[in-house]
């Protein structure tokens, strides 16, 4: 295949299934696994050069940043699902349409978040205290660096929003070849700003967090010029950017429930980080180890996840829905394979990879103990995000939202504390850290039977 046929979008409504499906996934885990270096390095160059209480403080600040977001998640998913349909169907003037608003919306939450983000992190509007105290982030320097964190990141959250929401749009078309060359160019330069800013100038947190900003910015901008450059498939001019009730009202419809389903993830991830704050700085530390490492074991999960529902939602506004279930079959059993192998090498070689993040002996036996447990829910885990891929498809994102929401507050949170109060010991009055990962594994079981549920409801409906 020619470069230039790479760098383009891509009709998935012929061909195999399976080598589709591959063939968007590919790159989308490549990009993923950068996407993912922007935290990772972030973690290893502060653990290193820092020390643990650094680790610990960008490990606080992680659920606020990715609660903050659920505006924007929203969004994206709304505005994936509606690239892919149009384009699918060949809606030339919808796709057209669709893209514009999707910039304009973006533009106004880009605006709304930085404004609440920065608001929540430094106003003391809880009774005299700010959001991090609330979450019992611990005082002294993981407070302060935690706070100094997330002040550059939401100073500069337009950038970040608009590279994922463009590169998104880019995915939805069939073009992640394009989206993966522009980060992995940009993770290369977040890379050598965060050696140069905490390594050579003592920026620590401060550089960390200025780092992702202009990486995150760089990638924005090469999105952007692509993207507008796709003249053969669509064109966005102020007319486009106008927004239209009806478009507004379809990523809406589409996105409030993503949105809200991300929301509630995220809020049950800050009940479940405070309790890790208040197990100590050990399990902090030990949670940022572990999900540092989740975020590239969990990955080709992910990336078969999102190549699926572009896959099904081109073939859904092309009204090929023989190749739908097609391909979701395929995708499952991929989905089992590859799980099988990762879990059996995470197994293998979890203390090495503990050891990227810490030199302490007792955190890396602490995280591989935790890691082992992780391992045995990523089976399930793997086949969920195939049927969550074929659900936000087919545009049925309340399915997900509902899965989302009893997952996470009916069980993930409560067995949380309730495993955190049978494991308490004198040495652990507040639990230990295994609680949080045998609550987490539990709600991917569930959701995994959840979503068996809505696949076999929603096939037959199509």
């Amino acid at each position: 295949m020619k470069l230039r046929e790479l760098l383009t979008a891509r009709d998935v409504t012929t061909g195999r299934p399976w080598k589709r499906l591959l063939e968007l996934a590919l790159p989308m885990l490549i990009g993923n696994v950068a996407q993912a270096l922007y935290n990772t390095v972030d973690t290893v160059v502060v653990g290193k050069y820092v020390g643990d209480n650094a680790l610990s403080a960008v490990g606080a600040a992680g659920p606020l940043v990715v609660f903050l977001f659920v505006f924007f998640i929203g969004i994206a998913t709304g505005a994936g699902i509606l690239v892919s349909q149009r384009f699918g169907a060949k809606d030339r003037e919808g796709l057209s349409l669709v893209i514009g608003n999707c910039i304009s919306i973006t533009f106004i939450v880009s605006i709304i978040t930085t404004a609440f983000g920065l608001f929540m992190t430094l106003a003391p509007v809880f009774g005299g205290r700010d959001l991090l105290q609330v979450m019992n982030t611990p005082e002294g320097e993981i407070y302060t660096w935690s706070r100094q964190y997330l002040t550059v990141i939401f100073s500069g959250v337009t950038a970040m929003i608009f590279y994922n929401i463009l590169a998104g749009i880019m995915r939805a078309l069939g073009d992640s070849v394009s989206a993966l060359v522009f980060l992995l160019i940009a993770c290369g330069i977040n890379i050598g700003l965060d050696i140069y800013f905490v390594a050579r100038l003592g920026m620590g947190v401060f550089g960390v967090a200025l780092a992702t900003v202009i990486s995150q910015a760089i990638s924005a901008v090469a999105c952007a010029v692509k993207l507008f450059n796709m003249h053969e498939y669509f064109t966005v001019t102020r007319k486009e950017l106008r927004l239209k009730k009806e478009i507004v009202s379809k990523l809406m419809t589409l996105g409030i429930p993503s949105g809200i389903g991300q929301g509630v993830f995220s809020l049950s991830n800050m009940f479940v980080q405070s309790l890790t704050n208040s197990m100590g700085a050990m399990v902090m530390a030990c949670s940022v180890v572990i999900m540092r490492i989740d975020s590239f074991a969990i990955m080709p999960y992910m990336s078969l996840g999102n190549s699926m529902t572009t896959f099904v939602g081109q073939n859904y506004g092309a009204k090929r829905v023989d190749r739908i279930e097609q391909g979701t079959r395929q995708g499952i059993l991929i989905s089992f394979i590859t799980s099988v192998t990762l879990t059996s090498l995470l197994l293998v070689f979890g203390h090495h990879l503990a050891g990227w993040f810490t030199a302490t002996e007792a955190l890396k036996d602490l995280a591989v103990a935790n890691l082992k447990i992780l391992a045995v829910g990523y089976i399930v885990l793997g086949v969920n995000q195939t049927l969550l891929g074929f659900l936000r498809g087919i545009g049925s994102t309340t399915a997900t939202m509902v899965i989302s929401i009893v997952t996470q507050v009916a069980v993930r949170v409560p067995l949380a504390y309730y495993f955190a109060k049978l494991t308490a010991t004198d040495a652990f009055p507040k639990g230990q850290a295994r609680a949080l990962y045998m609550s987490m594994v539990c709600g991917w079981v569930l959701g995994c039977i959840m979503a068996f549920i809505f696949y076999f409801t929603k096939k037959k409906k199509l």
